[in-house]
């Protein structure tokens, strides 16, 4: 057993080049929809599925997110949106292998069948329960408020691209009960039904390792990370060593 470090940056990274290797968006590359609906961690992933069909040259990470989360006195309004939206690429939608350049999930939700995929970034996650939840802003719910109806009326599948610092230990969906109540303050809180991919999912993706949480936290730019203990024989164990040292500089995420 070994413990490893791994930074909320390392882990978007490792979470994208894991899902790389996931069998169902393979399938859907080759012959179907694979939709990422654009989010900070959903960034990286996209970055490296285009990279994997090489078609990776014209994308940017910078500014593919609707809303983000920033310190106090970050250039975004009460939503949590950059004030300046026009530089927004839209989502990356890859249909039979090609990226359909400038497209949202909105031109395509009523296309989704059964066989393709959605990606979409959650905010608050109970890991114990495997329950995801998504902050809402928008007063019709949002992107996953359209993906949705795909999910569950022709049953397109949803994976949901977490990092571990996002954990929440209550009950998703009394906290929406509270948070969507009338005359509560802030964004609304969607539980969603879907495959959750944390940094655990991706170590065992490509190393076959058992990983837990067993610590988190730093400073001076080590802010959310985890410690995670890994377990597995030599060879697997040598294997997510050099995995996580391929990904321990990756840099703290700019726009």
């Amino acid at each position: 057993m070994k413990q490893f470090l791994i930074t909320p940056s390392a882990g978007k990274r490792l979470i994208a080049k894991a899902l790389i290797k996931h069998g169902a968006i393979n399938k859907a590359l080759k012959s179907g929809t694979v939709a990422i609906i654009a989010g900070t961690t959903n960034g990286y992933i996209a970055e490296e599925i285009l990279s994997s069909i090489d078609q990776a040259d014209d994308f940017s990470r910078k500014r593919f997110f609707r809303g983000i989360i920033l310190p106090p006195g970050g250039p975004v309004n009460s939503t949590g949106r950059i004030s300046d939206e026009s530089k927004f690429p839209g989502d990356v939608i890859i249909q039979d292998g090609i990226w359909k350049k400038g497209k949202t999930i909105f031109d395509v939700v009523n296309d989704l069948n059964e066989g393709d995929i959605i990606l979409k970034g959650v905010n608050a996650l109970n890991y114990p329960n495997k329950k995801a939840g998504i902050y809402i802003g928008d007063p019709l719910g949002g992107t996953i408020g359209t993906a949705i109806q795909a999910v569950v009326g022709r049953r397109v599948r949803l994976i949901l691209p977490v990092g571990m610092e996002k954990r929440v230990y209550e009950d998703l969906n009394e906290l929406a009960v509270k948070l969507n109540a009338p005359g509560a303050k802030g964004p609304r809180l969607l539980p969603v039904p879907g495959e959750i991919f944390t940094e655990i999912e991706a170590i065992y993706e490509i190393t076959g390792v058992k990983a837990e949480l067993v610590a988190s936290g730093g400073v001076s730019g080590a802010e959310g990370s985890i410690w995670l203990a890994i377990e597995g024989d030599d060879e697997q164990l040598i294997k997510a060593e050099k995995l996580i040292k391929s990904i321990s500089l990756e840099p703290n995420f700019q726009f």
